[in-house]
C-alpha cells in the first residue's frame, strides 16, 4: 500500500474582493451617473462606459442599493485614498468620552471639595462625564447621610456645566452619583454661525 503525501505547507494567497464593483462587473441594465466633468443623469451601462472609457478613468459603483444605482466616474486608485483618508479624519474627529472620577469620603472638607469640584467642572466642559463617589471606610460606614448632602452639594455646584443622571445610591462600599456634561450654548452659537 503506497502512501500518498500531502504538502500542506502551500499557501495560496486569497484573491480579495474588491470593496466597489468597478467596470465591466458592474451588471445592471442602467446606472445613474455622477462624478467630475460628466452631465448627472441616468445612463445605460453600456454609455455610462463609454463615458468613463473616453475620460480614461473607471465607472464605480458606489451605491449598489440605490434605484438605478449610483456610479461615479473617477480613477478608482484615487477614490479609495480619498475614503481611507475621509474615514481616518472622522476618526480622529470624533471625541472619546471618558468617565472621569472624582472620590470624596464622608469627612471632606470645604478646602479639597472646591478642589475636586473644579477638576470636575473642567471635566465636563471637555465633554467627559464625571462619576464622583464617597467612600466608606469601617465605621464611616454610619455616616450615610452625610455622604448622600456631600453629593447632592457637588450636584448643586455643578449644574451649570453637567447634569445629575441619577440621585446617589450606594454599591457595596462607595455611594456613587453620575454627571453628564451639557451641551454648551457657546458651541450652539458657533454651529448656527456656521
Amino acid at each position: 500500500m503506497a502512501l500518498v503525501r500531502r504538502n500542506n505547507n502551500r499557501h495560496f494567497p486569497r484573491q480579495q474582493e474588491a470593496e466597489h464593483r468597478i467596470n465591466e462587473r458592474i451588471r445592471v441594465p442602467e446606472v445613474r451617473l455622477v462624478g467630475d466633468n460628466v452631465e448627472t443623469g441616468i445612463y445605460s451601462i453600456e454609455a455610462a462606459r463609454r463615458i468613463a472609457e473616453e475620460k480614461g478613468l473607471d465607472l464605480v459603483e458606489i451605491s449598489p442599493n440605490a434605484n438605478p444605482p449610483v456610479c461615479r466616474v473617477v480613477e478608482y486608485k484615487k477614490f479609495l485614498y480619498e475614503k481611507k483618508r475621509k474615514e481616518k479624519e472622522m476618526k480622529a474627529n470624533s471625541k472619546q468620552n471618558e468617565v472621569k472620577e472624582i472620590r470624596f469620603t464622608p469627612g471632606t472638607d470645604d478646602h479639597d471639595f472646591d478642589f475636586k469640584a473644579k477638576h470636575a467642572e473642567k471635566f465636563l466642559q471637555d465633554g467627559h462625564k464625571v462619576k464622583a463617589y464617597v467612600q466608606f471606610k469601617g465605621r464611616a460606614m454610619m455616616f450615610q447621610d452625610r455622604g448622600t448632602l456631600l453629593l447632592l452639594k457637588f450636584a448643586e455646584r455643578l449644574a451649570d456645566f453637567g447634569a445629575l443622571e441619577n440621585m446617589p445610591k450606594m454599591e457595596g462600599r462607595r455611594m456613587h452619583a453620575m454627571f453628564a456634561p451639557k451641551t454648551s450654548s457657546k458651541k450652539k452659537e458657533s454651529k448656527d454661525k456656521a
